[in-house]
């Protein structure tokens, strides 16, 4: 638990941390300096001990740290289940550029299974099982609560399967309005507008530098 108000830019680099260390405990590393990590996140050493200072004092000079005991500090500081199964819902470009995104891993879960309507893509990608849209409520994990949407049609259809299979979280890249219900959220990742709003932003900017 943080002993003082962490700064923003600290909390960011958290889960960064949290990552290495994971893929560090797999590989059988127990403890590490402050050095040996800053290869790992590509982060100063001094910034690493200085963001660690806000967790109290967590290292020995000349041992270094625990890794255990980090891993335990970081999930209680971070407060989620980093150990979430997630599935994928529509295995296409953009369902297997997400497959072949591996930054979530060790940090927020793993994509544990992805579903399709086409039934020619069943197999595995990326290391991801690919199940078809018909065997949804046999092989969706058990606990799974996350599920990303990436398809283009029967959106609505497929959402109430979802839901019936107890997920409560969407993140949602149909750009298609749906429904849920109540308790269950949704997050929509617009990858337009965000370009969009990008481009305002430096246009701004470079009206702002002519003028000076």
């Amino acid at each position: 638990m943080a002993t003082k108000k962490v700064p923003k830019a600290t909390l960011q680099r958290y889960p960064l941390y949290l990552k290495a260390l994971r893929r560090l405990k797999k590989n059988g590393v127990q403890r590490i300096m402050s050095k040996e990590l800053s290869t790992f996140v590509d982060i100063e050493s001094t910034t690493i001990r200085r963001d660690f200072s806000f967790l109290g004092n967590l290292g020995k000079q000349g041992y270094g740290y625990d890794v255990d005991r980090l891993i335990e500090i970081f999930n209680a500081e971070l407060g989620v289940d980093f150990d979430e199964k997630i599935i994928l819902v529509g295995a296409g470009n953009l369902g297997r550029a997400l497959m072949n995104y591996n930054k979530w891993d060790h940090v927020v879960g793993e994509i544990a299974c992805a579903f399709d309507m086409d039934e020619a893509k069943a197999g595995v990608q990326f290391g991801v099982q690919i199940y078809p849209m018909t065997q949804l409520e046999e092989k969706i994990p058990e606990g799974c609560h996350i599920a990303i949407l990436t398809i283009s049609h029967k959106i609505q259809e497929t959402v109430d399967r979802l839901v019936a299979c107890g997920i409560t979280g969407l993140v949602d890249f149909t750009h298609e309005h749906f429904l849920v219900p109540k308790g269950v959220a949704v997050k929509v990742v617009d990858v337009v507008s965000s370009i969009q709003e990008l481009v305002f932003i430096t246009n701004s900017m470079d009206t702002k530098a002519k003028k000076q």
